[in-house]
């Protein structure tokens, strides 16, 4: 047969085809779509619609075909719809079957058969004749399942012998390729067809041969049977199950007169147990696990990959193409999955609903819990616990308020970091344990409507218990000291936004024993007294004049304070001892204060900076909004938008980074940022260093202790920074002993200067307060001082007159002094003032420096040769640039470059320049009281 044959003969096919479909229509569709409503008649409906476009499309087929045929007695494979468009051709015959199938499960055929209305009875002898026709003599119900499937499947039958014949005839080429294409895939739908209605019929049996319990609850239209087990024996928890049936959708276990059903997106097939015989299946679900036990491996085999590819469609959403084809032919379904389920089963989970990623039947990945008292999670889970970050809220019992947790989890407990929101305002930034406040952790109430406070320290069992700093804000005190239970417990040390502060102990939140209060006027009280400052027993009382009271005291309400004792008014003047006194280095050990902090950072250095656990062992950063508490939006809160950099990239840098220029870069680039661990722990220190030193906590008995405590923050950060070296060379597998080299570095130093900016504005409050007395005598020296012009002051400070640079001065005839003062030496004051424009000591230190080299440079100019400036020299003239650099708090500035210098810088240049500075600065204190008929002398 010629390829013009073959069209002719697919023409006159989809001619007959369509008369056919025509009385199809007429016949059938169209009196029973009028006839009302019955049962499944939405599935009629829904029937018509695709038997109309399946007429269509012939209808669509034949009239192309016929144009062609008319202009030129062939065609060619691409003017044949059927050909070019045979992917439609297999999409709309799929879609009339699915739905004819859908009518077979339900018995849909039996309820249109029995429809009584009039119109369906007038057209009955219109049914019977076209069933004549069709030589069918048998009831309305098979007729009409046969008449709606058999013209089709015949139809698509002589689809293949066309296609067929159109392959033989045409030549090599596209033609050729194009038909057989087609001719392959309108086979594949024959199989889908066939394999359709198997299924249906299969699946109607099953309906029947079941009790209407199961039916009604169970029997959907696209449900289809795929295996039954009455060939398996079934093992649950609860013992012997009496059969399980696989659908496309779920699995069905049968018990008697109850039944179980699985969802199959949550169904895991475990061919690999051989817990209970070779030929096993174990069979995983969200709640429950069952074993299907076959007799021979062939059956086994069977259901295993029925079952495999099964689940695979039902994730995937649809069948195969064929049902049991090549599609998904030897594939298995994802061990990882996404889905929901709602827990029944008793537990922690009851009545939840979880949506989100699965493994093996468990929670794993993330994903979010919604229970129906309105707690939610959301984050990571592992095994079917949460596992990693998430965040939770939980309602408030009778308030509209959550409390929001967002934190790390282990095994289904908080633990690590996490920043919890309660609902009354109050908020914990710290480290859990087992769902409970453990370790390091700040919690501070913002409530406008209850008292304000902050508590920074450690946690116990969810009480504060060990070092910690409380902030009551509304009695304006700081405690600084050690808790049990909550309760303030040992040493102690209280701090007054009036100055006031006191030293005691505590035992239950009670004071005991005797103390000393430092008040504001730098009197001093040692012996007992009560919380609100009372004196009470015996103890001692020195004035600032150096006066004492010592004896028993005792308050009178109606008489004020009384006593009995002795008072001393010998006039011997007090010494700093007591307005000086330093508080807290005893009580509290440095290294002792932050234990729980330093431990989580000393914690992830031991366990090889695993780059997942960093968050939980170290914190993270977090936009917070109370506004969005209560949204669904907020459970998918970010952590930052930046990407925190992974355990090999900043290991790698580490190693990179080892000669001592470059080491000192990246440790400035490191600390910089809150995303490196080193960052990490300077923001947390910085922390803890604001709620213990500034605003109430800025007191001057505090110095001492913030001096060892930022010291100390140096030496741990560089601990801290050798251990992640050493665990980088550990990881590029090189010997740290060996191939780090020996340098000539001290650490803490190195470290000192990178952090001190983070502490610095707390820091220099501090000195200021410490040496408020001496800076003040200094003001008012300089205050006197700025009164000289350059001369006359050049003179009093015993310049030698043949180093003034009178070339800078412009004189009077009569009055031998400066017309335009503070030019003299103008380049190193200038060059001093900048002292306070750095925080570094270095730098400070380097600045001092620069400055003499600046009086070195004016005297060389003056002198006009190379002159070396003794120290006789040197002091007045540094004495008459730190007078006109005029530098507020200076003593402050000179002892914080004293105490934070590197000790090696003792002894040489730099120590030698500061201890000219210093003693400028006591000079200025102490000797600038002039006579009141001093005159400077007019000869030079």
């Amino acid at each position: 047969m010629s390829v013009p044959d073959v069209a002719s003969s697919l023409l006159r096919l989809e001619e007959t085809f369509s008369a056919c479909l025509g009385r199809i229509n007429a016949v059938i569709f169209k009196p029973l779509l009028r006839a009302g409503s019955f049962e499944n008649a939405k599935l009629f409906f829904q029937l018509n619609d695709h038997f109309q476009a399946v007429w269509d499309l012939t209808e669509e087929n034949h009239r192309r075909l016929k144009e062609t045929l008319d202009v030129s007695e062939s065609a060619s494979a691409r003017d044949v719809y059927l050909i070019r468009k045979t992917d439609l051709f297999c999409d709309t015959y799929i879609q009339y079957f699915s739905t004819f199938a859908n009518c077979v499960v339900v018995q849909g055929f039996d309820h249109a058969a029995r429809n009584k209305s009039e119109i369906w009875k007038l057209h009955k002898p219109s049914l019977q004749q076209f069933l004549q026709d069709f030589s069918l003599d048998t009831s309305i119900t098979v007729a009409l399942h046969t008449v709606l499937q058999k013209p089709f499947q015949d139809h698509l039958q002589q689809y293949s012998l066309v296609l067929s014949k159109w392959k033989e005839t045409a030549d090599q080429g596209p033609e050729k390729e194009a038909a057989a294409n087609a001719a392959h895939q309108v086979a594949k739908l024959r199989s889908f067809v066939s394999q359709a209605l198997d299924e249906a019929c299969l699946t109607r049996s099953l309906w029947k041969s079941l009790g209407h319990k199961f039916v009604d609850i169970l029997c959907v239209p696209e449900r289809r049977l795929l295996e039954d087990s009455q060939n398996l024996v079934v093992f649950t928890n609860t013992g012997r199950s009496d059969r399980i049936l696989l659908f496309n959708d779920v699995l069905l276990l049968l018990q008697g007169n109850n039944f179980q059903s699985f969802d199959l997106k949550l169904v895991w097939v475990d061919a690999t147990s051989r817990e209970t015989g070779r030929n096993t299946i174990h069979i995983r679900t969200p709640e429950e696990q069952f074993f299907l036990l076959a007799q021979k491996p062939e059956t086994r085999a069977v259901w295993e990959w029925k079952l495999n590819q099964a689940v695979r469609q039902a994730l995937n959403g649809k069948r195969d193409f064929p049902l049991w084809g090549e599609a998904g032919e030897g594939q298995d379904p994802p061990l990882c999955r996404f889905s929901v389920f709602t827990f029944k089963g008793e537990g922690r989970f009851k009545n939840a609903t979880y949506e989100g990623e699965w493994c093996l039947g468990k929670p794993h990945g993330q994903g979010k819990l919604t229970w129906p008292d309105g707690r939610n999670y959301v984050g990571d889970f592992k095994e079917g616990l949460e596992h990693g970050f998430g965040i939770c809220l939980v309602p408030r019992i009778s308030e509209d308020r959550y409390d929001c947790y967002k934190c790390h989890w282990q095994e289904g407990r908080m633990n690590g970091y996490g920043i919890c929101e309660y609902g009354n305002e109050t908020v914990y930034k710290g480290y859990f344990k087992d769902n409970v406040r453990q370790g390091f952790g700040i919690l501070e109430n913002f409530s406008p409507t209850e008292p304000l406070f902050k508590y920074t320290g450690h946690w116990e069992n969810d009480k504060k218990s060990g070092y910690g700093i409380w902030d009551d804000k509304e009695r304006g005190e700081r405690y600084i000291g050690m808790w049990h239970e909550d309760q303030r417990h040992g040493a102690g040390v209280v701090v007054m936004q009036s100055g006031v502060c006191y030293r005691r102990k505590f035992h239950m939140d009670k004071m005991v024993g005797s103390g000393i209060l430092l008040l504001e006027d730098d009197s001093a009280y040692e012996g007992n007294f009560t919380r609100d400052l009372t004196f009470i027993g015996k103890g001692k009382l020195t004035f600032p004049n150096g006066f004492t009271l010592e004896g028993t005291f005792a308050n009178k309400s109606r008489h004020g304070l009384q006593t009995q004792g002795v008072l001393n008014t010998s006039g011997e003047q007090m010494d700093d001892t007591l307005a000086k006194l330093q508080l807290g280095q005893e009580e509290f050990p440095v290294e002792r204060r932050w234990e729980g902090l330093f431990s989580r950072f000393q914690e992830f250095v031991s366990s090889g900076g695993q780059a997942e656990m960093e968050e939980a062992f170290m914190g993270f950063h977090v936009q917070t909004s109370r506004e969005l508490r209560k949204s669904q939006e907020y459970l998918f809160c970010h952590r930052g938008t930046e990407e925190a950099p992974g355990k090999a990239d900043f290991l790698e840098e580490l190693v990179e980074h080892q000669e001592k220029e470059a080491m000192q870069n990246y440790l400035e680039q490191a600390l910089r940022t809150s995303l490196h661990p080193l960052g990490k722990l300077l923001k947390a220190l910085t922390s803890v260093f604001q709620a213990t030193y500034s605003g109430i906590g800025a007191n001057k008995h505090l110095l001492a202790m913030a001096q060892e405590e930022v010291k100390y923050y140096a030496k741990m950060i560089w601990e801290f920074y050798q251990g992640l070296v050493h665990l980088a060379l550990d990881v590029k597998d090189q010997n740290p002993e060996e191939d780090t080299k020996e340098r000539d570095l001290n650490g803490p130093g190195l470290i000192l200067p990178l952090i001190l900016p983070s502490f610095y504005p707390e820091f220099l409050m501090l000195y200021m307060l410490y040496h408020k007395k001496e800076d003040d005598l200094y003001c008012q020296g300089i205050a006197e001082l700025s009164l000289f012009p350059d001369v006359k002051l050049l003179e009093f400070l015993d310049v030698q007159r043949h180093l003034w640079p009178l070339k800078d001065l412009v004189l009077t005839s009569n009055q031998r002094q400066s017309l335009i003062k503070d030019r003299c030496f103008l380049s190193a004051t200038e060059c001093l003032q900048t002292l306070i424009t750095t925080v570094d000591p270095r730098e400070k230190l380097g600045i001092l420096q620069n400055t003499y080299e600046e009086i070195e440079k004016t005297v060389l100019r003056v002198l006009g040769k190379e002159y070396s400036l003794p120290m006789d020299d040197l002091l007045p003239l540094l004495m008459y640039v730190v007078t006109r650099a005029s530098i507020q708090h200076l003593g402050a500035e000179i002892h914080l470059i004293r105490d934070l210098m590197d000790p090696a810088s003792e002894g040489g240049m730099y120590d030698f320049l500061l201890t000219a500075l210093e003693s400028c600065y006591q000079f200025i204190q102490k000797e600038t009281r002039l006579p009141q008929n001093w005159q400077a002398s007019e000869d030079f």
